[in-house]
């Protein structure tokens, strides 16, 4: 069994290094539910979640946003960040390691202001 290692983002908290088994089942432990990986970045790297953090009410997490910084779409409840191999997920380089760390290093929260929802550091 083979371990890679991961980015992992919780609500209200900073992103820590975490090395997990490269299984289904660790990967469903992280996010605590059915898995839906996504590839927003140019990166070699996805961002997987639970597919349905929504529906469940989860905690909101963070923003993500385009090239120009607007807002997109959002992540809720836990997220992590694995990079890619040739037929699976693979470890994150220590580059990538660095670069979504410091890209999600400030919590977020969701705010209705005046009947607009916004995103604020926390």
């Amino acid at each position: 069994m083979s371990k890679i290692t991961i980015l992992v983002i919780e609500p209200g908290k900073k992103p820590y290094v975490k090395e997990i088994e490269n299984t289904l089942k660790s990967l469903q432990h992280e996010v605590e539910g059915y898995i839906q990986a996504v590839y927003p970045w140019k990166e070699p790297v996805a961002l997987i979640c639970d597919e349905e953090s929504k529906l469940k009410n989860k905690p909101f997490n963070r923003a993500l946003r385009d090239e120009d910084g607007k807002i997109y779409d959002y992540i809720a409840g836990t997220f992590i960040i694995t990079g890619l191999g040739e037929e699976d997920f693979a470890s994150l380089s220590p580059e990538l390691i660095a670069h979504f760390s410091y890209l999600f290093s400030v919590p977020e929260m969701l705010v209705s202001i005046d009947g607009q929802l916004t995103v604020l550091p926390c």
